[in-house]
């Protein structure tokens, strides 16, 4: 049987190359992102895959698409936008339109599927957060608060849904040189700072966020339930690193 998954925001960027890991995995990808310009082009690249051409802010259009969808065995929740610049000068659309996608459409999807996967017996969510829910960069408005949020959203879905044979987990990249973060790292200078500042002296990959998403969705972590597991290189852990010692 061919398994079958959802990708938002699947379109381009790192959900892109979920997309294209889930296919060489064997997976049916619906690729749900409402660029459909961008999700029509990947599966046709790809074949094994169709466009789900949806906003994750819209409930109703999410729950019809999931329900129109079919059979679903894992959901990769990783549609996201960020405002960069001060909270200070964060205008109330900036603000709105990071929450309406980063939180709220990850519990409009992660709520159908798990609707969806409850009828049929089980299932797998992966809710993409990030290491700024952890540690917050500056400048990153409230992009930091609603990967938090998405942290302690991942483990109540984990205590309510663990019953109804849905596992749920979260990803937590690091320094990703792809998706949002590419044009970051397109200044010489940042980028070295910043590789120099991973424990690993490397930037991450999109391939590395792939991995993580792989296994989680794998038989190999049956038993890893609520979790969020970071991928970034040792970042989070290595604070005292950067502090001089007397």
């Amino acid at each position: 049987m061919t398994l079958r998954a959802i990708v938002t925001g699947g379109g381009q960027g790192i959900g892109a190359e979920i997309v294209r890991g889930l296919v060489a995995a064997g997976y049916w990808v619906g690729v749900l992102d409402q660029n459909a310009a961008a999700a029509e082009s990947l599966v046709t690249e790809l074949g094994s895959s169709e466009v789900l051409p949806v906003d994750v802010s819209d409930q109703s259009a999410v729950a019809n698409a999931i329900q129109g969808f079919g059979t679903l065995n894992l959901l990769v929740n990783n549609a996201g936008i960020v405002r960069f610049g001060p909270l200070l000068d964060q205008s109330a659309d900036d603000i709105a339109s990071v929450i309406e996608v980063n939180l709220i459409g990850t519990i409009n999807c992660a709520q159908s599927a798990a609707r969806a996967m409850a009828a049929q017996n089980g299932g797998v969510i992966i809710n993409m957060s990030s290491v700024n829910a952890v540690h917050p960069a500056p400048n990153v408005g409230i992009y930091a608060a609603t990967k938090a949020a998405i942290t302690s959203l991942t483990q109540l879905q984990a205590l309510e849904w663990g019953p109804l044979g849905i596992r749920v987990n979260a990803v937590a990249p690091g320094f990703i040189d792809a998706g949002m973060s590419a044009p970051i790292f397109l200044d010489d200078n940042v980028r070295a700072k910043r590789s120099g500042g991973v424990p690993l002296k490397r930037l991450g990959t999109a391939e590395d966020v792939v991995q993580a998403v792989l296994f989680l969705a794998s038989d190999a972590s049956g038993y890893i339930h609520g979790h969020e597991l970071v991928v970034d290189g040792g970042v989070i852990q290595s604070v005292l690193a950067h502090l001089p010692r007397s």
